[in-house]
């Protein structure tokens, strides 16, 4: 069960979006809803491409809509959303197209009607600048990429 109404987003389809089915949670404790290719596209090794769902949105202000790559695609094929999670804003009225990247070794065959990338809508928050001389210590210090470890000892 979740804790909060859903939030309405509206909805347009394109002309291309015609025989499609809106995005959809797979199931009832899915974060985010599968979303379809509107298009047929080959994607080479390497290759990057934008590819067409046939849906605008109107995301409420307070909220963004994030891009994930579908796990099965990243394990099976090596395809995944190379700037991972993409953010729709709440004040993009365009087409939504999911930059998906084939990392695997063959050439991948994306179908007008395949699951390519799921939705997630979550709340933003937004930030302002205080500028300070100085910054509160912390253990980790300036401690940056990989400082912390990589392993845990486990004690048995």
């Amino acid at each position: 069960m979740h804790s909060a109404d859903p939030i309405p987003v509206m909805v347009k389809r394109l002309p291309h979006f015609d025989g499609l089915t809106l995005p959809a949670y797979a199931t009832e404790g899915a974060a985010g809803m599968d979303v379809l290719s509107a298009e047929d596209v080959t994607l080479q090794p390497g290759e990057r491409w934008p590819v067409a769902t046939g849906l605008a949105v109107a995301v409420p202000p307070g909220y963004e809509m994030q891009v994930r790559p579908r796990s099965g695609l990243a394990l099976k094929h090596g395809i995944s959303v190379p700037n991972s999670p993409g953010t729709i804003d709440s004040d993009y009225r365009g087409e939504i197209k999911v930059i998906l990247i084939n990392h695997g070794q063959t050439p991948f065959e994306v179908r007008r009607g395949d699951r390519i990338a799921q939705l997630v809508v979550s709340p933003v928050v937004r930030a302002s600048w205080l500028k300070v001389d100085e910054l509160a210590e912390t253990v980790r210090g300036e401690g940056g990429f990989g400082s912390t470890g990589v392993a845990h000892i486990v004690e048995g």
